[in-house]
């Protein structure tokens, strides 16, 4: 009984430590289609994804203004992340 405990611990924490991860990519890839956005704004007076979705007040552009905002706060929790514990969680799966 105790050895299937482990296992299932063993399992979500994986799944936990795969949620992680992937929410870091999507957030990182966010985070570049906004830093793109506002350096084509500071750059060329431009607005790219206002232009791609009918104007900065369309609900698509609001949608993707508000995504790129929470990627932008959860991107805050990889300041304080330690380093070794990613790559330990990484080997410890056997990646």
């Amino acid at each position: 009984m105790n050895k299937n405990i482990k296992n299932a611990n063993a399992i979500r924490d994986r799944i936990v430590l795969e949620v992680y991860f992937m929410l870091d990519k999507i957030s990182l890839i966010l985070l570049i289609i906004g830093g793109l956005n506002w350096g084509s704004v500071g750059i060329f007076q431009f607005d790219i994804v206002a232009w791609i979705c009918g104007g900065q007040t369309g609900i698509i552009s609001r949608i993707i203004y508000t995504l790129v905002a929470l990627a932008a706060i959860w991107c805050i929790s990889l300041l304080f992340r330690d380093e070794s514990s990613y790559n330990k969680d990484r080997t410890a799966f056997g990646e």
